[in-house]
């Protein structure tokens, strides 16, 4: 299929109006997550696009003349205890603007700080962003003023991979492999609701949830796949735990065709090229070779300064939003910037995104790439110096992924 490109200007997306105040005004966020431990390197991407974002907001002033940014790193060690500690850490430093991601669970718990720290600390309130964090309750019953989500949740991502699997009409059975964790349990429970509302027909014929990044070896779970008689495998699984599931089904010689949520993520290009795979499908928001020349207005100086692809949307959006935010309160007091952010609609790289007011829930477009070796024409784009990118085949508005809230948000008077 054919997928319509959203054609955003490079100018509009690199250059920032100008508005109220003219202050000269350092605006700090601290940034918690692991700068250490087994995951750090999932770290690095996300925070070099977040540093790029911010200078671009810096330097074309889209908070508003004067305002600029800077980054401030906090090691959370991918531990709640210590994410929490840090995060008293930044707010002793006077930090109002908290992001997080790469763990829901941490996340969850930050949400609960959050809220206690700005109850008993009325007129010095912090907002928390995640760009990456996808547990359901964060937008649900956990929900909060001071939170906002710039992914989607579990349950709208599995709803698109579900509506994206019931078109192909040659999918009767489907094998699902997921980390044994709350963002795993939620995807084989959400994927599987969907499907029996959207393709009753098609046959669930395995079901697995293994350890998170303990599995050395997948070949029992793949000699599993190839017996079901599985014609598609999904999975959400991410770092060793995909890297790991390619070279099993590659020694064993299987190529199932895989519909993944995250081979887009640091080193799982490389190890696609490695395992020689050429029937793995991504589930995302964005691919670079939807609309080459503009992309390449951002990727090329991101590139260039970070020797690393721009892939990671969620971060370069929430600045935009929150510089746009910003920039419409006429003010960087948090509470001013959330209210303004309610509702908010702007044109990004992937089409007009909206700051879902009853949530915090942004909503946009989802789209399926596959993977393809670079050709010049629909894949310009390689990942990790691979020779090998992703080429959209098929693009959802983002109303097919709103799923509706149960969110019951508190507001301040």
């Amino acid at each position: 299929m054919k997928i319509k490109s959203w054609l955003v200007p490079a100018t509009a997306l690199l250059a920032g109006a100008l508005a109220s105040p003219s202050f000269a005004q350092v605006v700090k966020i601290a940034h918690i997550d692991p700068y250490s431990g087994p995951i750090a390197n999932l770290n690095a991407n996300g925070v070099a696009t977040m540093k790029y974002s911010l200078d671009l907001a810096s330097k074309n002033a889209w908070a508003g003349p004067g305002i600029t940014f800077e980054l401030v790193s906090f090691d959370g060690k991918g531990s709640a205890q210590d994410s929490l500690l840090q995060f008293k850490a930044a707010t002793d430093q006077g930090i109002r603007y908290i992001y997080q991601s790469l763990s829901s669970s941490i996340g969850l718990a930050l949400i609960d700080a959050v809220n206690r720290y700005n109850e008993r600390n009325p007129g010095k309130e912090v907002l928390f962003f995640s760009p990456t964090d996808q547990a359901s309750e964060m937008t649900n019953e956990k929900c909060s003023f001071w939170f906002f989500r710039f992914d989607l949740n579990v349950e709208m991502r599995s709803e698109a991979m579900a509506a994206f699997l019931a078109k192909d009409q040659s999918i009767k059975k489907i094998y699902m492999i997921n980390m044994n964790y709350s963002t795993g349990q939620q995807i084989s429970r959400d994927v599987r609701a969907a499907l029996k509302r959207k393709r009753p027909d098609v046959e669930i014929v395995g079901d697995d949830l293994h350890a998170m990044l303990q599995v050395k070896d997948f070949t029992p779970y793949v000699a599993k796949m190839r017996a079901s008689g599985a014609d598609a495998i999904v999975t959400g699984n991410w770092s060793s735990d995909l890297t790991l599931l390619l070279k099993a089904m590659k020694e064993a010689g299987l190529k199932t065709p895989m519909y993944t949520y995250n081979a887009q993520t640091t080193g799982i290009p490389t190890a696609l090229a490695a395992a020689g795979s050429d029937n793995v499908k991504v589930l995302n928001y964005w691919l670079a070779n939807q609309n080459p020349k503009t992309h390449a207005a951002l990727s090329d100086p991101f590139k260039a300064k970070y020797d690393d692809d721009f892939t990671q949307i969620p971060w370069y959006n929430s600045v935009r939003m929150l510089t746009q935010a910003m920039k419409t309160a006429k003010s960087t007091e948090p509470v001013a910037v959330a209210r303004a952010m309610e509702g908010l609609k702007i044109t990004s790289l992937n089409g007009e995104i909206e700051m879902r007011k009853q949530d915090h829930q942004l909503l946009q477009q989802l789209v399926i790439g596959e993977w393809t070796k670079v050709n010049g024409k629909d894949v310009v784009f390689d990942l990790e110096k691979t020779g090998w990118g992703f080429k959209p085949i098929d693009r959802l508005e983002p109303y097919v992924s709103a799923m509706p809230t149960s969110c019951q948000m508190k507001r301040p008077a």
